[in-house]
């Protein structure tokens, strides 16, 4: 097998794995997943806001899981971790599962966005957008955005650190996709410019050449009248 359809083949297992654990661990707030290859198999981090529901009684479910991804998805000899999200909110598979079950239950597409903004923006986001898509309001399906605060686009630092998921869900006019995009607090641009103060001790000494250069340059004798 080429290396191109090697990564496309592990990109699309990657993606299945992480489209049956949504579905498998709704309830339990899942909150995406890493997979990750070792000479003993393969390591399997689940991210999630209830680990106890993930992880079952004695470890059943855990179990389970592993025996459902190695048969039905090859993977070599996974070993499930479960870690805690600190905050649901910049975690933007939980954020696109719960405006999807806001529709579910008959609530406004925009009073679910708006919410969902509002949260993601309190939690200490520096930029979100969520862009719903489907039958909104008329029987031609369409786009909507709801975005606030810095939202890059484009780079390298935006492919590596900027959050993004995607949910569907299924109602009675038809298919909704939401696509929640999170900027973390920790995110740093290229460009940014952060501008240090200098060492008091450096202060001091400018501040004293400044006063030497100014007493000497007041201090020069002054021509008498007549003269010249």
């Amino acid at each position: 097998m080429s290396a191109v359809k090697h990564i496309l083949a592990e990109n699309k297992r990657r993606a299945s794995v992480d489209e049956f654990l949504s579905r498998e661990l709704a309830r339990a707030g899942y909150g995406g997943v890493d997979l990750a290859k070792t000479p003993l198999g393969t390591r399997v981090t689940i991210y999630a806001v209830r680990p106890g529901l993930v992880i079952g009684r004695g470890g059943e479910n855990i179990k389970r899981l592993a025996r459902i991804l190695e048969e039905r998805f090859g993977l070599f000899n996974p070993q499930i971790a479960v870690a805690e999200v600190p905050v649901p909110e910049l975690n933007p598979y939980i954020m696109a599962s719960k405006i999807a079950s806001a529709l579910e239950r008959g609530v406004h597409f925009r009073r679910a966005c708006y919410w969902a903004l509002n949260s993601i923006m309190n939690a200490g986001a520096l930029g979100c957008e969520i862009i719903i898509s489907g039958k909104l309001t008329t029987e031609r399906a369409r786009y909507e955005k709801f975005k606030a605060g810095y939202l890059p686009k484009v780079g390298d630092p935006v492919l590596k650190h900027v959050r993004r998921a995607v949910a569907y869900t299924l109602l009675k006019p038809g298919l909704y996709g939401i696509q929640v995009t999170i900027v973390p607090p920790d995110y740093t641009s290229p460009d940014y410019v952060k501008i240090v103060e200098p060492p008091q001790e450096l202060k001091a000494e400018a501040e004293a050449e400044t006063r030497e250069a100014s007493e000497e340059g007041g201090g020069e004798e002054k021509p008498e009248e007549g003269e010249g």
